[in-house]
């Protein structure tokens, strides 16, 4: 029981230390550290930032973004670097160049041609005089009747 107890123990801790901040001696690379971790992506994790993650690799990263502070880089180089290494993918919000486009302006693009291709159709069918169908009265009752939750006389 106490190798058990110790073993919990020691997966708590170690899991405590992997996600608790780094302190820096410096109370403005303190800042800058955790400035930077909510604008990275976790690599394995992918809809976390790097420092919510609790992945071994996020882990690494962490250090890693630790080390460069440390060694008085910019975010901008850092970002940079992590950029180079692993891809436009690692940055919460990736810039805005020709191959981001997609990103960035594609849902409105798309949504643009949804609106366009719903105007055309609805203005075509207004010149053709094409009316929405229209429920009988009997249509009606009946689904006043299901929407009441009731039963028609026809059905099964």
């Amino acid at each position: 029981m106490r190798v058990l107890s110790a073993g919990m123990a020691w997966l708590l801790c170690g899991t405590a230390l992997a996600i608790a901040p780094r302190s820096f001696e410096d109370p403005a690379q303190q800042r800058q550290y955790e400035a930077l971790l909510p604008e990275l992506r976790c690599l394995v994790c992918q809809n976390e930032t790097l420092g919510d993650s609790e992945a071994p690799l996020a882990e690494d990263l962490r250090r890693e973004v630790a080390e460069m502070v440390r060694a008085g880089r910019s975010s901008a180089d850092i970002k940079d670097f992590l950029v180079a290494r692993y891809g436009d993918f690692v940055l919460y919000r990736p810039t805005v160049k020709p191959l981001t486009y997609a990103l960035w302006f594609g849902p409105f693009a798309l949504l643009l041609l949804g609106s366009g291709i719903w105007l055309v159709l609805t203005r075509r069918d207004r010149r053709a005089g094409v009316e929405s169908p229209r429920l009988s009265e009997a249509e009606h009752q009946r689904a006043r009747a299901l929407l009441d939750g009731e039963r028609g006389p026809d059905a099964p």
